[in-house]
């Protein structure tokens, strides 16, 4: 593994044509990490992995670019299913199911957080002799560790395997091949990826099981509401039964 002294990373007055966006207001910081570019030490798999990358067919290509954003969909609507699913469940169900989107926004808050902390330049600009990305390397400033995309990923795979029994067995594959493909297209390092599934994942699980309970409190008494609109957010719940074995709610 390359450490980020390493010669084949170069410098960032190197890498860009132009002078970059605050060079010389003292930023001397933010300046250092984005010159060194690669924390992890890492570049000499990104670029393994991003020459792999061009040596395959045109579709996977094509896929790869699709999938990096389009599984971000694919978990919103499995975040809808989830909270349509839980609603003839236990009250507990149905917290855990909707804090499953409220912990993936706040997993992305602490990485976005972290990002303009560490600043640590994308691969596209700071490792050099790589190829080219397959999409356009972001803007300056838009840093790279850890990974937004892969942080989500992590989050919402975790959110969602809390709330729906088994479905890990779609969701884990999913984050970390959504992972892969920010390696894939060339936009980020692979620690960037590593780093921000296993953080997404855990600050999920974390609050998944720190706001349960305060939830399925909230849950119990809009389901005991006067307003229809407030007890179909929450759910009717499973149906009782009476003790002639007919189903009441």
């Amino acid at each position: 593994m390359n450490s980020i002294l390493e010669p084949d990373l170069a410098p960032a007055a190197v890498a860009h044509a132009a002078p970059l966006p605050g060079e010389g207001t003292g930023e001397v910081a933010g300046e250092t990490l984005a010159a060194a570019g690669n924390l992890g030490g890492t570049s000499g798999l990104y670029r393994d992995i991003l020459d792999f990358a061009h040596s395959t067919p045109t579709w996977t290509k094509d896929v790869a670019e699709l999938w990096t954003e389009l599984g971000l969909l694919v978990f919103a609507a499995l975040f809808l299913a989830g909270w349509w699913r839980s609603r003839r469940f236990s009250p507990q169900a149905t917290a855990v199911a909707v804090l499953a989107p409220l912990v993936t926004g706040v997993a992305y808050v602490l990485s976005e957080t972290f990002k303009s902390v560490i600043q640590e330049e994308r691969p596209c600009r700071a490792v050099a002799n790589a190829a080219a990305s397959l999409v356009p390397c972001p803007p300056y400033g838009d840093w790279s560790f850890p990974s937004n995309h892969s942080t989500i990923a992590g989050a919402a795979a975790i959110g969602l395997a809390l709330a729906w029994r088994h479905l890990w067995r779609l969701t884990v594959p999913m984050a970390i091949l959504m992972g892969f493909s920010r390696i894939f297209v060339g936009v980020h390092y692979p620690h960037d990826v590593v780093v921000g599934l296993v953080f997404g994942g855990l600050v999920a699980w974390g609050l998944v099981r720190l706001c349960t309970k305060p939830l399925t409190r909230l849950v119990v008494t809009m389901r005991g509401s006067d307003s229809e609109a407030v007890v179909w957010l929450a759910g009717p719940g499973a149906p009782r039964h009476s003790a002639g074995g007919e189903q009441v709610r």
